[in-house]
Formats: structure tokens, C-alpha cells, sequence
């Protein structure tokens, strides 16, 4: 008896798959989703380029009723009186102080509150989750007579530590949701392979973990610098001396009695947004990673 050979089916070449060609109603749809898109961009970017006009526009200009979309002189002064406005330069140190410290303790305490939580199993840690978002979502000034009494019966009226810490503590659950996300993501045998080549738990977490946590911190603390850079509410009740006030309660001293000096309000008002724009210029990327990657599991 001779062996049958095993015979390979022949499979036979389909066409080649040709590119996918949008129809015409679906151009059209796409080009309306985007006109759309752009005039959205537009208006939220008007208050921001009339900011920066006005800053540049003399004052007289500015209190005309005739208004153009572009000055017709540049002029620097408004600047210059900005800067020469008495307790500027407290109130930069005032807002360096509690923002970056607010910054800073609040990514330590979120990391370490994330890692807990993704990592270990104990009881209560679902509730926790939940309690966190609540507590996101109630309003901030909702809370501020009970904030004011509690601050006022510890003695942090006036006080940075007690600005610091209300600034801390709202920008938490945010903070611990978001770099959570970024903890259940990273695999538990990377730490262990550590550990096994002689690190110790806080040595793997510093040396692998941390790491791969740098676009949720980098997202986490943009939003932590925007609260407490831009806060003005409870900046403005909770410090009454005037060596004290950051830098958006610094801004009252240009209205008056004899009224409002618009342009050197409108150059203030750009001079304190540029150190948010170009921190959030510098980590762009590793935020724009840091909301898309911590949201995918978890």
C-alpha cells in the first residue's frame, strides 16, 4: 500500500482590499463636525486674545467706545504700572508658597493614598472610592462657613498653613482617582521581579513604579496648580492681612475710588496666567498621555 501524500488546500488570492473612500454625505457631515470644532475654539479663545490686547492698548483706547480688534499703538506702560503696584511683590511670594507647597504635599499624599488603594486589598477601600468622588463633587463654597469656623477654632485664619491645607484637601480626591488609575494599570510582577533582585518595596516603587506614574502626577498636578494658583474666594476671606494676599486678591488694588486702572488690571491679569501656561507647556505631553492612559482600566 502506498502512502497517500497529504495534499495542502490551495487558497486562492482575493482582491486586494481597496482603501475605504468616505461618501459623500459623510465628507459633508465631517466638514460641519469641524466648522463646528472651530468656531468652539474661537469663542473660548476671545476672552484670552482680548486679554492680552487689552493689556497692550493705552488706557485711553480702552475706555473708548469705539473698539477694534487690534490696538492702534502698542504701548508697555500698563505693564509697568502693574508691576509698580504696591504689595506685588509679596503677593507673588504669598502665591508661590501656597501653590507649590499645596502642589508638592498633595502629590506625595495622592501617590501614597493611589498606591494603597490599587494595590492592597482591605476593608472599606470600595466605599473609600466612592466617598472620594462625592466629595468631588460637592462644591467648594458650599463648605465655606463651616471651612471658615473650623479654620477660625484652629487658628489658621491668616495663616498659610491653613490656606495650604483647604487648597491640599480639595485637590486630593481628584488627584488619588486619577493616579489610582495609573497604579491598577502597572503590572504587580514588575515590582516583584524587583524585589526579587533585592529591592526593597519602597526601592521597587522608586525605582519601577514611580516612573511609570509620571503622566498621572504630570495631570494630577496641573490640576492641582490651577486650583490654587486661580483660587480667589477663599484666598480673600481666609487671609486679611494685605502681605498675605496671592496674587488674584492683589488685583482688588487696582479698583479705587476714583475707579479702575483697565490696563494695568488687564497686564496684571496676563503677567499671573503665564506661569500656569508655561508649566502646562513644559509637561503638555506627559498630561495629554496622563488623561487618556489613566482613564483605560480600573
Amino acid at each position: 500500500m502506498s502512502a497517500s501524500t497529504p495534499t495542502t488546500p490551495v487558497t486562492k488570492a482575493g482582491p486586494a482590499a481597496e482603501p475605504q473612500v468616505l461618501r459623500p454625505d459623510r465628507k459633508k457631515s465631517r466638514l460641519h463636525y469641524n466648522i463646528l470644532g472651530l468656531l468652539i475654539a474661537v469663542v473660548m479663545a476671545f476672552p484670552v486674545y482680548w486679554l492680552i490686547v487689552s493689556a497692550l492698548r493705552p488706557n485711553q483706547e480702552i475706555r473708548s467706545y469705539d473698539q477694534t480688534l487690534w490696538p492702534s499703538s502698542i504701548t508697555f506702560d500698563n505693564f509697568k504700572r502693574a508691576l509698580n503696584q504696591p504689595n506685588f511683590d509679596t503677593a507673588v511670594q504669598s502665591t508661590l508658597i501656597v501653590s507649590l507647597t499645596a502642589v508638592i504635599g498633595g502629590m506625595v499624599i495622592a501617590t501614597l493614598a493611589a498606591l494603597a488603594i490599587g494595590r492592597f486589598r482591605f476593608f472599606g477601600r470600595k466605599p473609600l472610592l466612592v466617598v472620594l468622588i462625592l466629595v468631588q463633587m460637592l462644591p467648594p463654597t458650599a463648605m465655606l462657613i463651616p471651612i471658615y469656623a473650623q479654620l477660625n477654632a484652629m487658628g489658621g485664619l491668616n495663616e498659610y498653613w491653613g490656606l495650604i491645607a483647604l487648597y491640599l484637601v480639595t485637590t486630593l480626591p481628584f488627584a488619588v482617582v486619577m493616579i489610582r488609575g495609573f497604579v491598577v494599570n502597572i503590572p504587580v510582577e514588575l515590582e516583584e521581579s524587583a524585589m526579587v533582585d533585592g529591592c526593597t518595596r519602597f526601592g521597587a516603587f522608586m525605582r519601577v513604579v514611580f516612573p511609570l506614574l509620571a503622566p498621572g502626577l504630570a495631570a494630577a498636578s496641573i490640576f492641582a496648580l490651577v486650583n490654587a494658583w486661580n483660587e480667589y474666594l477663599f484666598a480673600y476671606i481666609l487671609m486679611n492681612d494685605n502681605d498675605k494676599y496671592t496674587l488674584n486678591v492683589w488685583l482688588m488694588t487696582f479698583t479705587t475710588e476714583r475707579g479702575t486702572d483697565y490696563g494695568a488690571l488687564m497686564a496684571g491679569s496676563t503677567l499671573i496666567a503665564l506661569p500656569v501656561v508655561v508649566f502646562f507647556m513644559i509637561i503638555q505631553k506627559k498630561m495629554a498621555t496622563g488623561l487618556t492612559s489613566g482613564a483605560v482600566k480600573g
